[in-house]
């Protein structure tokens, strides 16, 4: 969760060293192909990548990585903006071929509301390693999952998992036993909207932005 307030030169010097003990330099790296921007200690490789989703659709990706000094950070961002669409065309087709009740039942919804729950769920189902937090989380207002992971070799994984415009975005970031959580990752991500332009969303009642609703108000 992002908050402004002044820092002291002070303050500054004391933030340097967990930083550069995270991985390095760290600078801000901005994707308008997936509207957003994160911290990386260093110029990120770009995969493109499908994804599987919980009912059964591909959908493209890319993921942003960067290691250093046996740090890992990646950045993962899954389009779904045609998913409702593929769920319709597959139920038409299903229909076409005789099928009907829960066989051509439409998945999409459930499909579009359940990619958090669903994506945290396969980081915290990983072979060999014990979930340590498992959180309600917002970044900008933009609700999410936090989870905490000690791995087998003793490394430990900070994740957060979100939805804004129909993006799911994946952040993780791994290090060493022992080293500092990699928090300047994870608090770094922006939203960005369609100029680019940073999002931040006003709290209305105990309502964020969550995706597939009404925005709330705009902070920024």
């Amino acid at each position: 969760m992002h908050m402004a307030r002044p820092i002291t030169a002070a303050l500054t010097l004391l933030v340097a060293a967990p930083l550069f003990a995270q991985g390095g330099a760290w600078t801000e790296y901005t994707s308008r192909q997936d509207f957003f921007s994160v911290s990386f200690p260093g110029e990120p490789t770009v995969e493109e990548i499908t994804y599987a989703t919980e009912y059964r659709i591909t959908l493209p990706g890319r993921v942003y990585r960067v290691e250093h000094d046996s740090h890992r950070y990646s950045a993962t961002v899954i389009d779904y903006t045609d998913a409702v669409e593929i769920h319709l065309a597959r139920n038409a087709a299903c229909a076409a071929a005789g099928g009907d009740g829960d066989l051509c039942q439409d998945d999409g919804p459930e499909e579009m509301r359940g990619a958090i729950v669903y994506a945290s769920w396969n980081i915290m189902n990983r072979d060999g390693v014990e979930v340590t937090q498992y959180a309600y989380y917002n970044s900008d207002r933009v609700e999410g999952n936090a989870i905490r992971l000690t791995n087998s070799d003793a490394s430990r994984t900070s994740a957060i998992v979100h939805m804004h415009e129909n993006r799911l975005y994946i952040l993780e970031g791994t290090v060493p036993a022992g080293a500092p959580a990699p928090g300047i990752f994870q608090i770094s991500l922006r939203f960005l909207d369609g100029e680019f332009k940073p999002v931040r969303y006003e709290w209305e009642g105990i309502r964020l932005y969550s995706n597939g609703y009404p925005p709330p108000a705009r902070i920024r």
